[in-house]
């Protein structure tokens, strides 16, 4: 009777080995799961950072857009005498300059983003206006107005990275008589 529970305790002791692990497959298990983990957590951390960015974006396509219907709103007849016929000073823009050989008006503002902040972490953007009369066909007496408006803005960390949106029209002048 003892041998034979000698051998009894021999073949559970080599089923017991049988079904355990080694340390090197715990460790090639715990390195598999450490890269899934690391994968996830990383795929959470960019989609989040793509969601930011997504709402720093439209929050300047909004504010590039309010810039063009300002100016879109400015009056502007060719028919008044002057070298600036239109309204587009009343902006406030920073550097304003009219090209008479061109046509061309240009000058630029500076604003806040419209996403959510609190005390100094808030987001400047820059909006290159830019106002030039068009001749349809080359005829002189077909005048429009090329109204375009490119927001700067920075994203990232540090800031490094920056992003551009732009909004352009064509308008025709206030005077329909032309």
């Amino acid at each position: 009777m003892r041998t034979q529970a000698k051998h009894f305790g021999a073949r559970l002791n080599g089923q017991r080995r049988a079904r355990a692990f080694t340390l090197v497959e715990v460790l090639i298990a715990a390195t598999i799961l450490g890269l899934v983990f690391a994968g996830i957590i990383n795929s959470y951390i960019q989609s989040g950072l793509r969601v930011q960015w997504s709402g720093y974006s439209l929050a300047a396509q909004s504010q590039a857009s309010s810039v063009l219907e300002q100016l879109r709103s400015a009056s502007w007849d060719p028919t008044q005498s002057g070298t600036n016929n239109n309204q587009v000073v009343n902006m406030n823009l920073t550097s304003q300059v009219y090209n008479a050989t061109n046509q061309t008006y240009t000058g630029y503002s500076v604003g806040i983003l419209d996403v959510p902040y609190s005390t100094t972490n808030y987001t400047m953007a820059t909006n290159f206006v830019t106002v030039q009369m068009v001749f349809v066909g080359g005829v002189s007496n077909v005048q429009m107005q090329f109204i375009r408006v490119d927001t700067v803005w920075p994203f990232g960390l540090r800031r490094n990275a920056i992003f551009t949106n732009t909004v352009s029209t064509m308008i025709a002048p206030d005077n329909r008589q032309l």
